[in-house]
């Protein structure tokens, strides 16, 4: 059995088809579905998500939303998605690195909004360089 898995930004569908396992990064850490799931609606975190639609997996950026799981859909909406692939994996690093470093210097200061603003970022930025293969500490 599969599931039918469909992740929707506000610009555009990111992903719409059938899969046989789902890793979503959900806000109290990872969580798999399989079919025959019980049905859950969660809220979930900035990350990466992992969708096996065969016998590859398919690795797509989340930048928080929710997901709902019931009869075998699992239906995500999110406040932006890149699959893995289209994210070109040099840019991605560049950025990760610039998002860690005002992370390090914000880290210091009494402004509550620029340490929240910072790790936001930072966030986003893991999640793409993640979603196109590279690794992190």
């Amino acid at each position: 059995m599969t599931l039918t898995v469909r992740v929707v930004a506000p610009d555009k569908t990111v992903w719409d088809s059938t899969a046989e396992e789902v890793i979503l990064p959900s806000t109290t850490g990872q969580l798999g579905i399989l079919s025959g799931h019980a049905p859950l609606l969660t809220a979930l975190d900035i990350g990466v998500m992992r969708v096996r639609p065969g016998k590859d997996w398919v690795a797509i950026a989340l930048m928080g939303g929710f997901a709902e799981i019931e009869n075998d859909e699992v239906t995500i909406l999110v406040n932006g998605a890149e699959k893995g692939e289209s994210i070109d994996k040099e840019k991605a690093k560049a950025a990760l690195s610039e998002a860690e470093s005002r992370l390090n210097k914000v880290q210091n200061t009494e402004n509550r909004q620029e340490k929240i603003q910072a790790t936001q970022a930072f966030k986003r930025a893991r999640a793409r360089f993640q979603a196109t293969g590279g690794l992190v500490n």
